[in-house]
């Protein structure tokens, strides 16, 4: 692994945050058969194409130690990158399932799950030099989506933009450095699904826009 990409995944005993290391420790006694550890970034090197989510889920990534994979959130996600030619294969929410990223990669704000799946604003700070490495360390990147508000400002962030400038709205799309756009779409978490704050032909429109964009 070089050392950018050593730089842009935490360490699996991250001591950064004291409140997700007990939460982690915790869930290493209770299930020592899942992940529980930072979930590293999912995808191809050379991807176009950088979707960030918020955090892994307690019965998802956290136990399968795959990013969206576990939980309802990765159904709409990669079954709409499938869709659209960002990945090849089946999801069928397994690590061993087959599913190829292929112009795509996908990774989380912060790394390590969260009690209630709500990390604080310190600890999202504190994973966000992973999140500037990932950026970084990806020279063929032209177009990063943020699911939810948290990830947007996160990644707004990173790329040196004020919130100001670029507010978060689904469907919004940014300008951000040397070409880079950021686009914004509503976390395609079941709550928002079931609620109908996102419907898959929302989310399938901003990636049909991103798969548009990037040709």
């Amino acid at each position: 692994m070089s050392a950018a990409a050593k730089a842009s995944e935490p360490p699996r005993d991250c001591p950064l945050c004291p409140r997700l290391v007990a939460f982690r420790e915790e869930w290493r006694e209770r299930e020592p058969a899942w992940h529980n550890a930072p979930v590293p970034t999912f995808g191809a090197d050379g991807a176009r194409l950088l979707v960030v989510g918020l955090a892994p889920g307690l019965r998802g990534a956290n136990r399968t130690g795959r990013p969206f994979t576990g939980d309802y959130a990765g159904e709409l996600l990669y079954r709409t990158l499938l869709a659209y030619g960002f990945a090849s294969g089946r999801f069928e929410a397994r690590v061993d399932d087959g599913l190829v990223l292929t112009d795509a990669a996908v990774t989380n704000a912060v790394r390590c799950v969260p009690p209630g799946n709500k990390p604080t604003p310190a600890e999202i700070g504190a994973c966000r030099r992973f999140l500037d490495a990932t950026l970084a360390g990806r020279a063929g990147l032209r177009a990063v989506l943020a699911l939810g508000r948290i990830a947007h400002e996160s990644v707004a962030r990173a790329l040196g933009l004020r919130l100001r400038d670029v507010p978060f709205a689904h469907g919004a799309v940014h300008a951000g450095p040397a070409g880079l756009r950021l686009y914004d779409s509503y976390h395609c978490s079941r709550l928002n699904t079931n609620t109908g704050v996102l419907t898959p032909e929302m989310f399938e429109s901003v990636i049909a826009r991103i798969r548009s964009d990037l040709g």
